[in-house]
Parts: C-alpha cells; sequence; structure tokens
C-alpha cells in the first residue's frame, strides 16, 4: 500500500500541467461551492417550499428517503473511478441538477405526483455522482502537505454555499417568488457547468488510463482492488473505529443544540443570528484556521491539537447548561462549539483524504465519508434518546467523554499519517 502511495505521488509531481496552490485553492474552493449548492438546495430550501406549498408532512418526509442517494454512493463510486475523467462526470450531474432545479416549481405538490418524485430522485442521484467525481478530483489535484489548506477552503466554500442555497434561497424566494429563485439557482449550477467545462484547471488529466468502453469484469477487479487498498491500510482497524469515533462526540451533542436554545427560552432572533449566522461564518473561520495549521503542522499534529480544541468544546454547553449560569454563557459555547468544530473538522477531512489511493479515490473517498456519516446519523438519533434520559447538563458531559476514545487510538492512527508525509519529504529530497 505504502508503494503505491509512493508512486502515485510521484506521479503527481511529475505532472505535465503544474499548478500553484493559489490556483488549487481556487478549484477546490469553485468544486465545493458548486458541491454545497445542491445539497443546500435538497435538504434546507425544499423542506420550507414543500410545506409552504400545502405538501402534507407525509410526502415531506419522503424526501429524506430519496437522500440515501448521499449514503449508497459508495455502490457507484467504482464506475467513477474505472471510466473517463472526472470532468466527464461532475459537468453532466451538474448540468441535470441545474434542469431538475428549474422544473421543480411547476409541478403541483399538494399532493406531489410519482413524476416529481422521480424528478426530484434524479436531483438527488446527480448531485450525489458530483460529490463522488469532485472529491476524487480534488484527493488526485493535492499533494498529502497541501490538504490541510485545501480542506480549510473546502469546508469554508461548501458551508458559504449551503447558506446561499438555503436560507438565502428562501429570502430571495419571498422577494421575487419560489419561481424565479429557482430558476435563478439552475443558473447558478448551469455557469458551475460551463466553468468546469471550459476552464483548463478543472480538467487536469487521470494519473491512471481509465478504460473507454465498459467491461463489467475490469469494473469488478477495479472494485476488488480499491477493498484490497483498504484492507492492506497499516492498523486498518483501528482507521475504520478512528473515523467512527473521532466526530462522535460533536454530533451526538450537535443533534441537540437546536432543541437546547429553543428550551433554555432564547428567542427565534437570537437561535439564528448566533446559532446560525454567527455560528455558521465561525465554522468557516475555522475551518480556515483549522486548514492552515494542519498545513503548518502536519495531518498528525493537527489531529491531536485540533481534535483536543473539538472535544473540549463540549463542556462549553455543559456549562451553559447549569442551573443560574449566567444566559451569554450559552453565546460563548455556541461560537466556540462552531469554532473548534470547523479546526477539528479540517484536520479530519485531511486525513481521509491521505488514506485515499489515487488509483482508487472516489471509492476510498466514497467508503471513509459513508463510515462518517454512519456515526453522525447514528449519533443524531440517540441524541435526542440520551438527553430526555439524563437532562441536558449531563448529556452535554457525557458528549465530551463520548470524544475521548478516539484519542486512545491515536498510536496506531499518527504512525500510518507519517508514513505518507515522510513520502512527501522524501519526494522532495529526490527532487
Amino acid at each position: 500500500m505504502l508503494a503505491q502511495f509512493m508512486t502515485a505521488e510521484r506521479a503527481m509531481s511529475g505532472s505535465k500541467i503544474p499548478q500553484s496552490l493559489s490556483r488549487k485553492l481556487w478549484v477546490v474552493g469553485a468544486l465545493y461551492f458548486a458541491e454545497g449548492a445542491p445539497y443546500g438546495f435538497i435538504n434546507i430550501t425544499l423542506s420550507v417550499y414543500f410545506r409552504s406549498q400545502g405538501m402534507p408532512l407525509e410526502q415531506i418526509g419522503f424526501l429524506s428517503i430519496l437522500g440515501l442517494a448521499w449514503s449508497l454512493k459508495l455502490l457507484w463510486a467504482p464506475l467513477v473511478d474505472r471510466f473517463g475523467r472526472r470532468a466527464a462526470w461532475i459537468v453532466p450531474a451538474q448540468v441535470l441538477c441545474a434542469m431538475c432545479m428549474a422544473l421543480v416549481p411547476y409541478y403541483s405538490v399538494s399532493p406531489a405526483p410519482w413524476g416529481f418524485w422521480v424528478l426530484i430522485g434524479c436531483l438527488c442521484l446527480a448531485s450525489a455522482t458530483q460529490d463522488i467525481a469532485i472529491d476524487a478530483y480534488t484527493i488526485d489535484l493535492l499533494e498529502t502537505k497541501e490538504l490541510g489548506i485545501a480542506n480549510g477552503v473546502r469546508m469554508g466554500a461548501y458551508r458559504v454555499a449551503l447558506i446561499a442555497a438555503g436560507g438565502g434561497l428562501i429570502m430571495l424566494s419571498e422577494a421575487v417568488g419560489w419561481r424565479a429563485s429557482f430558476v435563478g439557482a439552475a443558473l447558478l449550477m448551469g455557469v458551475m457547468a460551463l466553468v468546469v467545462f471550459c476552464c483548463p484547471d478543472f480538467q487536469r488529466p487521470r494519473l491512471y488510463p481509465s478504460a473507454s468502453k465498459p467491461q463489467a469484469p475490469q469494473v469488478w477487479r477495479q472494485l476488488v482492488e480499491a477493498v484490497q487498498g483498504v484492507r492492506q491500510l497499516p492498523h486498518v482497524w483501528a482507521v475504520i473505529l478512528f473515523i467512527l469515533l473521532f466526530k462522535l462526540g460533536d454530533s451526538w451533542m450537535g443533534s441537540m443544540v437546536s432543541p437546547f436554545w429553543v428550551d433554555m427560552g432564547f428567542s427565534r432572533t437570537e437561535i439564528g443570528l448566533i446559532s446560525g449566522s454567527f455560528g455558521a461564518v465561525a465554522t468557516i473561520v475555522g475551518s480556515l484556521v483549522g486548514g492552515c495549521c494542519t498545513s503548518r503542522w502536519g495531518i498528525a499534529p493537527a489531529l491531536f491539537v485540533l481534535g483536543a480544541f473539538q472535544a473540549l468544546s463540549n463542556l462549553g454547553y455543559w456549562l451553559a447548561a447549569w442551573p443560574g449560569v449566567w444566559r451569554y454563557t450559552t453565546y460563548l459555547a455556541s461560537l466556540g462549539e462552531s469554532f473548534t468544530g470547523g479546526m477539528g473538522s479540517a484536520a479530519f477531512m485531511a486525513f481521509l483524504m491521505s488514506l485515499c489511493d489515487k488509483r482508487h479515490s472516489a471509492t476510498h473517498y466514497a467508503f471513509y465519508s459513508m463510515l462518517f456519516g454512519l456515526t453522525r446519523s447514528l449519533a443524531g438519533y440517540l441524541g435526542g434518546l440520551s438527553a430526555a434520559r439524563f437532562g441536558y447538563e449531563p448529556f452535554f458531559l457525557y458528549t465530551f467523554l463520548a470524544a475521548l476514545p478516539a484519542f486512545a487510538l491515536l498510536p496506531w492512527i499518527l504512525p500510518v499519517v507519517r508514513q505518507r508525509e515522510a513520502v512527501i519529504e522524501e519526494i522532495a529530497e529526490d527532487a
């Protein structure tokens, strides 16, 4: 596995299309803005639109079923690795997203016909496919030493897109109407597709040749090789457990933050301004700071230091839940949790990308992100049960304790990361 990684890194170093770090960051920022826009549109804007148009609650819940496309994308990620350049997947997916967005307001949704749900299903599938190809292209594009700062930019751009395609689009709809707002979102996705299609920065050739015609046995071999690559990781059991546990405390607590604000008597204006708007800004800033720290220190130290800050921030909400505590403690807890969560995520995403073999980057990253998403989903469900059983004060303390087992795995995780960072130093010396 290490030999394969070294070969891929040397191939990247010898690429015929050199790119400065600033140009790579522009590419990453643009791609992840395009990735975040459909996700925000589907998971934030559509729910508000559906209810405002009188859709029954039973049908609104069906949106979550279609959202399984992001959880199941591992099933077709090997096809993205096997066939064509990354842009050959990104551009059609973005065009399909744009077409679906533009068609949404032309359907009656009270109740919605099955044809409408097919349209939304195509939108979810196209968005998830775009995510696979963008993640793979980013991994192919970046060297390991660039993953930290690039993931900071990535998370910042993604969060800006969520705000724009979520709350921003909802506010715009009040001024110009739903139909004009959705057409505007579709035009934005169309422009992104045009940029990716025309700009050479998004057309970097694949490191390894892909098939020109579908060949089922070769597709299967691609998947088998990708699975073998994961199994050959040093201490693979510790790597998988670490991915499952690193954001456990953060995800477990996050599911109950909004209910906590409501139960503590904060107004909707306070919740939207502090936990929503200011929290989003704090996350973006934290992502950029965390990305810079990861690039400066290396992934291994950043995982430990920034992960520790991420875990300690849960104690802010624990203090805020004490009876009679100063009201503005909750403000500070929210901003601190958002800022440190962004820092920890930047290091964690850099770690996940560093594990990927560039020959199977789409499949590997889809697998690792699936593990991370599994923890987030289960922790979100258990959050409500545990907060109701124990109360907020003990619950927030338990979320801090839940973050600690990941640190017990660092003796196995850090050598894996340092191996990859050592490869970069060896390549630099050879150059």
